[in-house]
């Protein structure tokens, strides 16, 4: 696999697009993923319930090392995480993003190196920071001014803590407003533009114990251009040549972040990680160059591009209502499963699974949750007999599902079952009335 939306190695599925490579269909309306029959999976575990493939993920972790080659590539934990993914990504030789202390000690706790993980994040709590410090993370990336003393206080005289500088370009870039951070108008960095970058650069370097590192920039989410990636390439090596020039100082590390778009739905575009490697590079090198500074390790944060794709969620399909010319097609998840679609518009689409089913119509997918904007699935095409017992299933579904996944409705969360080889196991367990009424702990 050279890119992500290659599909040379999928089976011949109308929309295998967006399937993952190991999908096949042994016969009319069933569908396998890594030797699995989804039915049989939704029997065993019951619904809703995310399917995640092994060998998929494992195989878009070899996809970056093998187009990044000279670069460190850390998979971004906030898309999805539990202690079997960690275990994957750190065998494939990535290393790992995290936001918080939960993401950071589960990833410890179950044996990833603390030093191949990086902690960022706008507003860290001082438990955050007291973890990061304790667990010896390899960087902190500092966001706001009001960190570097903080850190510096944490880490003490005779402490070492590398470090970087998330600074904001200002070029917009992502798939949603609410998902494009590259801009001046959202919470995330230091701009460049105002100088408060600078400021906070020149504090860190007046604190011995903090080694300065490099530059971080994120420019959003669901980018399917190449282009915003270079112009950030250029502002970036332009801010290194300024901070040489007044400080001397030659930072050894660029992290352009993540955001590779995928593609939800069949013809939906999708970033080509081979192009974006092969022009990044030779923007980094000629920008360097042109500056007169060495050109810096690169570091690259997939995170959607890495687990969505491997992901499926099933659904069972609890009730059928025509309304005027509308029908619905309500499943037993929903928002506390998928908040995407109501945060972001995002579209997907689903298929029937179990059976060949009639000709296709336009139907909306709904969620069981006391809520109008509870869609999961709006304009969709499925069979004109669909019925109440019917099993669906929604590809691309790795990705900001559970780990976004709320107790709206106190219905629970889905569990998470892995797939290879013919083989499923059970990864993450369904939470239960038991669990939501452990937590409860009030008269």
């Amino acid at each position: 696999m050279t890119t992500l939306h290659d599909t040379t190695a999928a089976p011949a599925l109308a929309d295998r697009s967006v399937w993952p490579a190991s999908t096949t269909e042994p016969r009319p309306g069933e569908v396998a993923v890594g030797g699995v029959a989804l039915t049989e999976l939704a029997d065993r575990f019951g619904t809703p319930v995310y399917v995640l493939d092994e060998a998929e993920v494992r195989d878009r972790c070899r996809t970056y090392t093998d187009a990044f080659p000279d670069a460190e590539i850390l998979y971004a934990a906030k898309a999805f995480l539990c202690r079997a993914m960690a275990h994957w990504v750190a065998e494939e030789g990535l290393g790992l993003d995290v936001c918080s202390a939960g993401e950071l000690e589960l990833a410890v706790t179950t044996g990833f190196p603390a030093d191949r993980i990086v902690l960022h994040g706008n507003a860290k709590s001082p438990r955050d920071l007291a973890s990061a410090l304790r667990l010896g993370v390899g960087r902190i990336v500092i966001d706001s001014p009001s960190e570097i003393a903080r850190l510096a206080a944490a880490v003490g005289p005779g402490g070492h803590q590398r470090v970087m500088v998330r600074v904001v370009p200002g070029i917009s870039a992502g798939g949603h407003d609410k998902i494009r951070t590259g801009t001046e108008d959202q919470k995330f960095g230091l701009s460049i533009s105002d100088g408060y970058a600078q400021h906070a650069i020149a504090r860190i370097l007046d604190q011995p114990q903090l080694e300065l590192t490099g530059l971080h920039c994120h420019l959003g989410s669901q980018i399917t251009s190449v282009k915003p990636y270079l112009a950030a390439v250029r502002r970036l090596v332009g801010l290194m040549a300024r901070l040489h020039r007044q400080h001397g100082v030659i930072l050894p590390e660029l992290d352009l972040g993540g955001g590779h778009g995928i593609a939800y739905r069949p013809g939906e575009p999708a970033l080509d990680l081979t192009a974006l490697a092969r022009r990044v590079r030779a923007e980094l090198t000629g920008a360097c160059a042109a500056a007169g500074l060495p050109v810096p390790r690169l570091l690259i944060e997939p995170g959607r591009a890495v687990a969505g794709p491997a992901g499926i969620a099933l659904y069972r399909v609890l009730a059928v209502k025509h309304t005027g010319a509308h029908t619905y097609v309500a499943v037993d998840g929903g928002m506390s499963d998928n908040p995407r679609p109501a945060l972001y518009g995002v579209r997907y689409a689903p298929r029937l699974i179990g059976r060949a089913g009639g000709p296709p119509a336009p139907v909306t997918v709904v969620g069981r949750h006391c809520e109008a904007g509870d869609v999961l699935a709006a304009g969709a095409e499925l069979p004109d007999d669909v019925r109440p017992g019917d099993l669906l299933a929604v590809p691309v579904a790795g990705a900001y599902h559970l780990s976004m996944a709320s107790g709206y409705n106190l219905v629970g969360r889905p569990p998470v079952a892995a797939v290879t080889d013919g083989r499923a196991r059970l990864l993450v367990r369904r939470e239960s009335l038991d669990d939501i009424r452990a937590r409860d702990v009030g008269l």
